[in-house]
C-alpha cells in the first residue's frame, strides 16, 4: 500500500515519478543537509546548528520550518522550557544512509590522498565499511546491473 506524506501535499515536485528528485526537492539543498547531518551528530538546538554551520540566521531559520513542516524534524521544548530543540524524526533518522553514502563519496573523491579529513567511526571506534548496494540475493550491483521499473 503506497503511503502519502501529509507534508508532500502542495508540493511542486521536480520529477513527480522519481524518488530520487522528490527526495531531493524535500530535502536536497546544501543547507537542510548540513542540518540534518549535524543533528546527527547532536545538534537540537537553533544555536547549536547557526554555530556548527556558520549559517545566517533567517537561511537557518527557513530551513528549520521547512524541515519540519517536511517531518524531517519535529520541534520540542527543551527541558529549561525557554527554547525549542529541533530533534529527527523517523524520516529523518532514516536519512543516515544518505549522510553516510555522501561522506564516503566524499572521502574517495572530495580530498587529496593524503589530505586530512574527518571520519565517522563506529562505538568501538572504526571506520564504518564502505555502503554498497547489494541485490535480493546479497550479491553487489551497480549502475550497469540495475534498472528503474516505472510501475503504473
Amino acid at each position: 500500500m503506497a503511503r502519502t506524506a501529509p507534508h508532500a501535499e502542495g508540493m511542486s515536485w521536480t520529477d513527480p515519478d522519481c524518488p530520487v528528485a522528490r527526495t531531493l526537492d524535500l530535502v536536497g539543498d546544501r543547507w537542510s543537509l548540513l542540518i540534518i547531518r549535524d543533528a546527527m551528530d547532536g545538534a537540537r538546538a537553533f544555536t547549536d546548528f547557526q554555530h556548527r554551520t556558520g549559517i545566517a540566521r533567517n537561511i537557518l531559520t527557513d530551513r528549520l520550518r521547512r524541515l519540519v513542516e517536511r517531518n524531517v524534524f519535529e520541534r520540542q521544548t527543551a527541558s529549561t522550557g525557554r527554547r525549542q530543540n529541533y530533534v529527527l524524526t523517523e524520516a529523518g533518522r532514516d536519512l543516515f544512509a544518505v549522510i553516510v553514502a555522501a561522506r564516503q563519496w566524499g572521502e574517495r573523491h572530495a580530498f587529496a590522498p593524503a589530505e586530512t579529513h574527518s571520519v565517522l567511526v563506529d562505538e568501538s571506534g572504526l571506520p564504518l565499511p564502505e555502503l554498497r548496494p547489494v541485490d535480493a540475493n546479497g550479491r553487489p550491483v551497480d549502475v550497469d546491473t540495475t534498472f528503474v521499473l516505472h510501475e503504473h
